[in-house]
């Protein structure tokens, strides 16, 4: 087994919020692509995301990119928005952008004081007169954009039929991408930021709404 995942397996194993009656994922490749996913508990339960970092993962081809990992991620959480995009140069990689929120931000009678709207791959958020249901710095730390890349078609298929006011389970990694002509992307990896840059770029490798 290699070093990098192993220690994923063991901090993961004793992060607080994993628990017994482990069911680990299993390993799940896009078209094209060979990225190994992390073996992983059900996020069910989970108070706010889980995030493992790694170093020097192996890295994998994706329709003339290359995915690096960067950190194990599994998280539990409300769907504020959706947002489907077609016609972006990370369309083809990333059809799909959820807004979510967990702790205070799951609660749709704080959320649904928020006029929340999504466009050009940003999450954005008003308030009215009354001022914003949270303070602004914990709207920033419990709820994300995050552009999702599925791992398979049965991952795709999944993320097609979340809703808004849903709840979703998802777990895979977070990463780069890198295409041969130079672009990047690159994935947030702190919950405490806005603004560019600041979203989560998720390697699904599975999904479940209810």
């Amino acid at each position: 087994m290699p070093r990098w995942l192993w220690i994923t397996l063991v901090v993961a194993a004793a992060a607080l919020f994993w628990v017994a009656g482990r069911d680990p994922a299993v390993p799940a490749t896009g078209a094209g692509a060979s990225l190994a996913c992390p073996q992983m508990a059900s996020p069910a339960g989970l108070a706010e995301p889980l995030q493992v970092l790694v170093a020097d993962a192996p890295a994998a081809r994706l329709e003339g990119h290359t995915l690096r990992p960067l950190a194990a991620f599994a998280l539990e959480a409300r769907v504020l928005g959706r947002e489907d995009y077609r016609f972006d140069r990370n369309a083809a990689l990333s059809p799909t952008d959820l807004a979510l929120g967990w702790q205070r931000m799951a609660d749709p009678a704080v959320y649904r004081q928020l006029d929340i709207s999504q466009r050009g791959r940003w999450y954005h958020y008003r308030w009215g007169a009354e001022g914003p249901p949270l303070p602004v710095q914990e709207i920033v730390r419990s709820s994300a954009n995050m552009h999702l890349v599925p791992a398979n078609d049965t991952v795709a298929a999944a993320i097609n039929r979340v809703r808004e006011d849903q709840t979703v389970r998802l777990q895979g990694w977070l990463v780069e991408i890198r295409s041969d002509d130079g672009w990047l992307w690159r994935s947030s990896l702190t919950r405490e930021d806005s603004g560019d840059g600041a979203c989560e770029l998720i390697y699904v490798c599975e999904i479940e709404s209810f």
